[in-house]
């Protein structure tokens, strides 16, 4: 089975609110909500891809980032490796340069939003954290 390895990026505002954007309906998992990132091309650092993939998608430049959260996940059709890497610093003004829809929400909010099952950890973690709880998660 294939195995993708991502790196994913939690990118927080000055204000504490999270950014979004929308699968595209012909992707796996399309349609669904995500944190923005894309693959780790072979031989690229997980910093580099999650730089590319900022510009790429957000027109942002990454800054600043430390790692989150390791994410295995198995999906009937494949394996995801989700590298999760929280933004602490980012220049620019985030807008979905494939025409994808991006959103700047509260913590609070991400239950309302439908997103794949392998980010799940991700929310839970941002969700906790919002309310106050601490709870290690071990990829």
């Amino acid at each position: 089975m294939k195995r993708v390895h991502v790196a994913v990026a939690v990118i927080v505002n000055s204000d504490g609110h999270i950014l979004i954007a929308k699968r595209p309906e012909h992707v796996h998992q399309g349609g669904l909500w995500e944190f923005p990132g894309g693959k780790v091309e072979t031989g690229e650092s997980l910093e580099l891809a999650l730089k590319r993939e900022l510009k790429e998608e957000l027109g942002i430049e990454l800054q600043a980032c430390e790692p989150l959260l390791e994410i295995h996940h198995d999906y009937p059709d494949k394996q995801v490796f989700l590298d999760v890497w929280s933004v602490t610093g980012f220049s620019g003004d985030a807008y979905g340069r494939e025409q994808q829809p991006v959103l700047w929400i509260e913590p609070e909010q991400l239950f309302e939003y439908d997103f794949p099952e392998a980010n799940q950890p991700i929310v839970a973690l941002l969700q906790e954290r919002s309310s106050g709880c601490a709870r290690t998660i071990e990829g």
